[in-house]
């Protein structure tokens, strides 16, 4: 990831609206600033959350509050719990999969 040139930006995450995302179960609000290929997120995900889809693109993971396990296409599972959080690359392992039971908020870089 290469972030692209930019001025300083300040962020007001609170202010900024959040989008409702529908997984296969539950569903998650997103927070999002983007420019030039960056996306910075904070993401929360409700209780019994399950993404819809397997994602190959790169991130860079910090769970705030709450837990989650990441799961990959392999079969391979982590769990994360509040201060945790993982790097892959674009295409750099198998394709991954988040689901919370609980619920939990991310900070997100890709």
């Amino acid at each position: 990831m290469k972030l692209p040139t930019m001025p300083f930006t300040a962020l007001d995450w609170i202010a900024m609206p959040a989008d409702e995302i529908a997984g296969a179960r539950g569903n998650a609000w997103e927070r999002r600033f983007e420019q030039d290929g960056l996306r910075v997120r904070v993401v929360e995900y409700g209780p019994g959350y399950v993404a819809d889809h397997w994602c190959d693109r790169g991130h860079v993971l910090y769970l705030i509050s709450g837990d989650m396990t990441v799961v990959l296409k392999d079969g391979r599972e982590s769990r994360l719990t509040q201060g945790n959080g993982f790097c892959v690359s674009d295409f750099g392992d198998a394709a991954h999969m988040v689901r919370s039971e609980r619920g939990c908020r991310a900070f997100i870089v890709d």
